[in-house]
Parts: C-alpha cells; sequence; structure tokens
C-alpha cells in the first residue's frame, strides 16, 4: 500500500514531477519521489502514476524513447552523385507504386518484351549506395539505427531528408537506380539475372490508381500480374508458406486517430511478389560472383499447421515459422521457398539492404567488396537497432490502437477467436488488427461481439467482455 495512497497533482513540486516523467520515458532508472510514495521505481509504474494524476493523457506515447531509438531525422551532409555512366532506359515505362502519402519512394517496375516471347522484369531501386559508402558518416548512421521509425504520428528517417529527396524514384524528371533485372523465357521460368546501373524516368502512382489502371487493362500492370502470378505458384509449389492476416493503417493527426483496413489490391501483390524476385535475383547474382552479402535465410517451418485459409489456420501457420536469420553465406529461405534470398528493395529504410547494394555496387564497377567477416559485423550491430525500432512500432501502434478504443468504450468489434489454451482464448479483432486473450469456452473460428472492458495504456493491456443485446 502507498504511504501517500490519496496523492494529487497539485501535491507534487515541479522537481518531483519531472523526477516522475524522467523515469517514464526510460531517460533514469530510479526516482526518489517513486520511493517517497512507496511505489516501484520502473518505467511503467511511473507512467501509470503520471495517467491517474492527469499530468499525462493518452497523447504520452514514451515506449520510443524508452527503447533508446533515435527520434529525430539524422541531418548529416549528403554528398553529390559521382559522374559515372550508366544504363539509358529512360525509354521504358517505370512505375513506383505505393501508398497515398509516401515520401521515400525507393522501387519501381518495368516490364520489357523480348525476342522470341521472352520478358524482362526490371526491379529498379534509388541508388542510395552511390551517396551512402561503407564506413562513411551517412553509413555508421545508418547501421546505428538500423531502419527507419515509422510512427503512427510520423516517420524518423534512417537516412538525411536530403538524400531522400535527391535520390527518390520519380521525384525528378529523371532518377538513378541500381535495377535488378530477370528474364523469363515463354513458359515463365527465370532464364537469366542481372545488375546495372541506370537512369529512368518514373512515374509515381498509388495502389489504388494503379488498380484502376490494371482493372481497364493497363498492359504493363497485366503483364506484371500474370509474371507475379506465375512466380508465386512456382515458390508455393516449393513449400513457401502463405500467411494473410488482417493488416491495417493507423495515423495519428492531431486528436484524430485512422484505423483502415489495408485494402487487397492486386496491385500490392504484384509489387510483393516483384520485390520478392528481386532480393532471389541479387542473391544468385551475388552469389555467382561470390560476392558475400547478409543473405536472408530462414529454417523450415516447426511443428504442424491446418491448411486453409481461416484466420485460426493461418494464425497457426505463423507460429510455426523460424526467425529469418542474416549470415553472409547463401542459404535457403524455407518460408518464401527460395534456394537464395537478399532483402534488395530499400535501401533508404533498411540498413542491411543498403549493404546488399553497396556489395553490388563495387561488384558492377570491379571494386573491393567487404569480406563475409564485414558482412556478419555489420549484421549484429543493425540488428541492435533495427530490433529496437521494430519494438517501438510495435508499441506504439498498440498505444494508438487502444487509445482508440478507449475514446469510444461502447464500440463493438467483430472478434474471432483464433486459438485456445485451456480455458482462455485469443481473439482477433480484424478490423483493428489487434489481439487480447478472454477466458471463453467458444471454439476455434468462432465469431463474438465484444466491448472493452479495461484499457491500461500503461501497460498495453486490454481486457474486453461480449457486448449483449
Amino acid at each position: 500500500m502507498s504511504v501517500f495512497p490519496d496523492v494529487k497533482a497539485e501535491d507534487l513540486s515541479a522537481a518531483q514531477r519531472s523526477d516522475l516523467e524522467l523515469l517514464a520515458r526510460g531517460r533514469q532508472d530510479r526516482s526518489r519521489t517513486m520511493r517517497e510514495l512507496n511505489l516501484p521505481e520502473t518505467p511503467l509504474a511511473a507512467h501509470s502514476l503520471l495517467l491517474r494524476l492527469g499530468l499525462w493523457n493518452q497523447t504520452r506515447v514514451p515506449f520510443p524513447e524508452r527503447l533508446g531509438v533515435a527520434l529525430e531525422t539524422p541531418a548529416l551532409a549528403v554528398p553529390e552523385l559521382p559522374e559515372e555512366a550508366r544504363l539509358d532506359l529512360r525509354h521504358l515505362s517505370a512505375l513506383a507504386i505505393d501508398d497515398d502519402g509516401n515520401r521515400d519512394p525507393d522501387d519501381a517496375l518495368s516490364l520489357e518484351a523480348l525476342p522470341g516471347g521472352m520478358r524482362r522484369l526490371w526491379v529498379h531501386v534509388a541508388d542510395v549506395a552511390a551517396l551512402v559508402t561503407p564506413d562513411s558518416p551517412l553509413d555508421l548512421e545508418a547501421r546505428k539505427r538500423g531502419s527507419t521509425l515509422y510512427l503512427p504520428t510520423h516517420t524518423v528517417g534512417m537516412l538525411p531528408d536530403t538524400l531522400v529527396e535527391r535520390l527518390g524514384l520519380g521525384l525528378h524528371p529523371e532518377s538513378p537506380a541500381l535495377s535488378i533485372s530477370i528474364d523469363f523465357d515463354a513458359g515463365g521460368q527465370a532464364e537469366s539475372v542481372d545488375v546495372a546501373l541506370t537512369r529512368l524516368r518514373v512515374e509515381r502512382v498509388s495502389y489504388a490508381e494503379a488498380q484502376r489502371r490494371l482493372d481497364a487493362g493497363d498492359p504493363l500492370l497485366s503483364g506484371l500480374l500474370a509474371l507475379a502470378t506465375s512466380s508465386r505458384e512456382l515458390r508455393e509449389a516449393e513449400g513457401a508458406v502463405s500467411i494473410s492476416l488482417p493488416e491495417v493503417t493507423l495515423k495519428v493527426l492531431g486528436d484524430d486517430i485512422r484505423i483502415a483496413p489495408l485494402q487487397p489490391y492486386h496491385t500490392r501483390f504484384i509489387v510483393q511478389e516483384c520485390m520478392t524476385l528481386a532480393g532471389w535475383a541479387a542473391a544468385i547474382f551475388a552469389d555467382d560472383l561470390e560476392v558475400p552479402l547478409p543473405f536472408a535465410t530462414q529454417d523450415a517451418p516447426h511443428g504442424s499447421a491446418p491448411a486453409g485459409q481461416s484466420l485460426p489456420a493461418q494464425w497457426a501457420r505463423r507460429k510455426t515459422l523460424s526467425r529469418t536469420r542474416f549470415q553472409p553465406r547463401l542459404g535457403p529461405h524455407s518460408g518464401m521457398g527460395l534456394d537464395a534470398y537478399a532483402q534488395a528493395t530499400s535501401p533508404m529504410r533498411r540498413y542491411l539492404d543498403l549493404v546488399v547494394h553497396q556489395q553490388l555496387r563495387a561488384a558492377i564497377l570491379e571494386q573491393e567488396t567487404l569480406s563475409g567477416k564485414d558482412i556478419a559485423a555489420r549484421v549484429a550491430e543493425s540488428q541492435m537497432g533495427s530490433g529496437a525500432v521494430r519494438s517501438a512500432e510495435r508499441e506504439a501502434r498498440r498505444h494508438w490502437t487502444l487509445a482508440l478504443m478507449e475514446q469510444h468504450p461502447e464500440r463493438e468489434y467483430q472478434a474471432v477467436v483464433v486459438e485456445r489454451r485451456g480455458p482462455q482464448a485469443t481473439l482477433l479483432l480484424p478490423e483493428l488488427a489487434l489481439d487480447t486473450t478472454f477466458a471463453t469456452p467458444a471454439p476455434l473460428g468462432s465469431v463474438l461481439r465484444v466491448r472493452a472492458a479495461g484499457i491500461d495504456l500503461a501497460a498495453q493491456t486490454l481486457r474486453v467482455r461480449e457486448a449483449t443485446g
């Protein structure tokens, strides 16, 4: 029991309030104020007290700061692009397809017809490694951060805004790129891969606009859909695991919390599959030249999971997947059904993608590449930062989702029983992409109507009750 159970905000001095906030934000490990109140000296306890006293409200989200991630985009100097030969691809149609409001377009797609019914898929990626060289100040900062931080309120870049504005595909009449190509025969089998430094003209479109064009019979998008469909079928035949759980977009604009389902456009599938193909091609290209990369590998699924497209089946399949590992040696990625893979299409947003580009660039220009030992060290260092970023994103999203539920205590939600453990069930709320536990005898796949019964923003917990009437 607290020594001062009835403490009020006005009872605390400015210094005591600051002391509580520093603990809640993870800026210090101890708090004299919490000791005097006979409360635990933990960030969670301090956060709870600040909320109870009304000194903080739901707009205070301390989790990213508590995890130690950078909260400001770096403002380092960005060099000029070097003068170098580039393959001219300005005659090709190139589409950068992304969500509305995207500010860092770093990939685009082209499809080129070749003699004999062959086709060449081009995946163009912003040539970030042209400006971010190994062990430069920009490289060291990106390595420490690991990845860009995407919060519902704002984005904190891994690299300076100046670099993104200079290299983002489609932000200028012409864009420099590192382009990965795959030649397919008339039957859809990959024949060869290549990587080149290019220049091109890129048109930016949203997923929705691209879908409208696809529905109207756009030949480029129709060709890409056919290729992507064939690729997915081949990967599934090799054991690729297909998982499709509800996803949402979450944006916070002032006091307005907006959550909307991610629309399952065919154009989203096209981009995802083409990016996967580019990662495979980059890995094959590097391996042929004996150039080490941070190859992404994954062991075969552990345990068995039910087939089918139901939410419980998808939930169970996801839990059988092993963690993806990054290593300087080639290895299979079982979840993708690929014998080789390297993440290569987001060098503005993920540090290990940038390392892939640095290595590919050096190979193309016949320059010295990093050793396997160098790659392993970069993987270890960058994953410390990227792991904290992923946790910060996950906790911030959960916070704002719970905050929205707190704003609408009488709102009802559909909930699906996706897992059972004794009397406890895991419920998935599809419209929020949120899960919680609940005691119910309802069998797997049951659909309940629930309301929030208790929300603790500090502890990130949710209790629900079945809606009646």
